[in-house]
């Protein structure tokens, strides 16, 4: 396990996963495994990622607020305790639309 992974048999809090930074998205690998990885991410009004590829489906499970999360062109609103796939090799971005959390599940196998 590496120093920023979460604990092992240990109850953590979501919400207290990662903490917001004004103008700037902040993100903590809890979990990195040969066959996925889990990242929590904050995101401050307005901020996101840029569009982008990944080889790998990604699952965003959203923990508070609301982001705007573009796929192949298409604009979905997510809001907490919703998530959507983001399949492999399909252009994705990411907008917050709300001072926003969530859990990025990269899941590395078929």
């Amino acid at each position: 396990m590496s120093a920023v992974e979460m604990p092992v048999a240990e109850t953590v809090r979501l919400l207290d996963l990662v903490a917001y930074q004004q103008g700037a998205v902040v993100s903590r690998t809890l979990v990195k495994r040969a066959s996925a990885t889990v990242t929590a991410f904050g995101f401050d009004q307005g901020q996101g990622l840029s569009e982008h590829t990944s080889p790998f489906d990604a699952l965003v499970q959203v923990l508070e607020g609301s982001a705007d999360v573009t796929i192949a062109g298409a604009t979905h609103q997510v809001s907490a305790a919703e998530m959507i796939l983001m399949p492999a090799n399909q252009p994705h971005a990411l907008t917050a639309r709300t001072p926003f959390k969530m859990l990025l599940t990269m899941i590395r196998s078929a």
